[in-house]
């Protein structure tokens, strides 16, 4: 449990607060208050939340969350982790349906050669790589 010494103001875990005054005995309610955990952060898309130490909400302390924007490289980064996410999908779905272009496959006409193209052009959608329409398999 995290606490608040009222006297200086320094949030540390319990057993540390009890390491601070090691010759007292007993509760030692009167030099803390309890920093209850407050609501997280809620960062968009680039963005990163993080803890800004405490604050006091009607009379208890409060754990404070904040949110910071990312930097260009880290916006970057992002892009490409889920740009090779999504390609990675479409390389299953292609490999799922490779049955299909054999020449002794049960299966006739456009369909399926249809939808491994439009899993083909997935890089090309406007979205790409956040919003991303996916075609249905025949």
């Amino acid at each position: 449990m995290e606490i608040r010494i009222k006297e200086t103001g320094a949030v540390v875990f319990e057993s540390e607060l009890r390491n601070l005054y090691p010759n007292t005995s007993g509760p030692l309610d009167d030099l803390y208050d309890v920093v209850f955990e407050g609501p997280q952060a809620q960062p968009t898309r680039y963005q990163v939340g993080f803890r800004d130490g405490v604050e006091q909400v009607n009379g208890k302390w409060y754990t404070k969350y904040s949110v910071a924007d990312m930097e260009a490289e880290a916006i970057v980064l992002k892009d490409a982790e889920q740009a090779a996410a999504v390609r990675a999908d479409r390389t299953k779905r292609l490999a799922d349906s490779d049955w299909t272009q054999l020449s002794d496959a049960p299966v006739t006409g456009t369909a399926w050669a249809t939808y491994r193209q439009a899993l083909r052009d997935i890089t090309s959608q406007a979205g790409f790589p956040w919003t991303i329409t996916w075609p249905d398999a025949p």
